[in-house]
């Protein structure tokens, strides 16, 4: 009797079932999380936010974090932090105080030019939109 089974996958690498089983028990909850966003990532043709660049225009995709409201004596700022399994990027909103349908958890896929603010990548006024959860 084999010790295991050998698995051939679609890019032609084998891994072992045992392997593989071993890899699910030890991934926490929040790597699953990331994994998944990586994939829907790549599936819906963005950019890793951790790959981003100064300048570049990109199209991002991944679970709202947070949301928050920035209030300014000129120009209120509705800022985002957007998470995608490998690090967050801010979408910045000048002039809107809340955006309908924009909360934690919810899933979007944005577009816009990144500023790297304090080494942190930003789209301001970013293009968006609010795309289903799996299984949905």
């Amino acid at each position: 009797m084999a010790d295991h089974v050998v698995e051939r996958g679609a890019g032609g690498d084998h891994k072992s079932v045992l392997a593989r089983l071993g890899e699910r028990l030890t991934k926490s909850e929040d790597q699953f999380e990331a994994d998944e966003l990586l994939q829907d990532t790549a599936r819906r043709g963005g950019t890793r936010i951790s790959e981003l660049r100064d300048r570049q225009v990109a199209t991002v995709s991944g679970t709202v974090r947070a949301v928050t409201l920035r209030p300014r004596v000129t120009v209120p700022a509705l800022v985002v932090d957007l998470y995608d399994g490998s690090r967050t990027v801010s979408l910045l909103w000048l002039g809107r105080r809340r955006i309908q349908g924009i909360e934690p958890g919810v899933h979007l896929t944005a577009t816009g030019r990144v500023s790297c603010v304090r080494g942190a990548p930003t789209i301001y006024n970013p293009a968006y939109q609010i795309v289903p959860t799996r299984g949905h």
